[in-house]
């Protein structure tokens, strides 16, 4: 949770469960939520349409910067080049270092510093997580610290007052997540997760197992329809 609510929040918003679930979190809490959404160049872009979805079920302003070619830029990963096969199994295991994008957070981050300080906004806000850690060094707590102070330095003199990074899910598991949302009402049905961007989950990628995990550690339904069986937890 946060110190204290911001009073105006731009929120990443990729149209997944944990971004989903921040910005549902800070507009309980009476924040005025912004989206600001980035077409990279992934393979899974239907997560924008999604995030447009969620922006209208909030009423919150949203925006989805064009930066298409740079995916060309960051080849080598699963998200961005077609030639890298999207792998399966648990999203901890090593393989899904294949899905790393190079300097993606600190990239999104920057562009809704940015926007924030343009339009006057308190807050950043990022849905990073405890599970996020083992594979992404840009969601550890160690990056949102030292990038949370390059803002405030690369910014000295044009923040808002009492401006705020926020990762409210740095330190919890998805499963966390999954419980904070069904209580928030977040409409689990419009967010997207799986890496490769199909009519419907494919149910095997690393983001599809760890969302079907988390909503049984949970103990919460899951409306999400999948291509493929999986026994949850096997990694295959």
């Amino acid at each position: 949770m946060t110190e204290h609510a911001p009073r105006h929040a731009v929120v990443i918003a990729s149209g997944g469960l944990d971004s989903t679930t921040v910005a549902f979190l800070l507009a309980s809490q009476g924040v005025q939520v912004s989206l600001l959404s980035v077409d990279y160049g992934q393979r899974h872009r239907k997560e924008l349409d999604c995030a447009r979805r969620i922006a209208g079920h909030l009423g919150a302003w949203h925006e989805v910067v064009d930066l298409t070619g740079l995916g060309r830029l960051l080849a080598g990963s699963a998200l961005t080049d077609v030639a890298v096969k999207v792998p399966d199994g648990h999203y901890t295991a090593a393989s899904m270092r294949a899905t790393v994008v190079p300097n993606r957070n600190a990239i999104l981050l920057s562009i809704a510093a940015g926007t924030a300080i343009a339009v006057g906004a308190d807050a950043v806000a990022f849905g990073a997580h405890a599970g996020d850690h083992a594979i992404y060094p840009d969601c550890r707590p160690e990056f949102f610290e030292q990038f949370a102070a390059a803002i405030r330095t690369g910014n000295a003199g044009f923040l808002p007052d009492g401006f705020q990074l926020l990762a409210p899910f740095l330190t919890v598991s998805k499963a966390d997540i999954v419980e904070a949302a069904a209580k928030l009402g977040v409409p689990f049905e419009l967010t997207w997760s799986c890496y490769r961007g199909d009519a419907v989950h494919c149910g095997t990628c690393g983001t599809c197992v760890e969302r079907r995990e988390a909503f049984t550690v949970a103990g919460v339904a899951d409306p999400t329809v999948y291509a493929a069986a999986l026994s949850v937890g096997s990694g295959r």
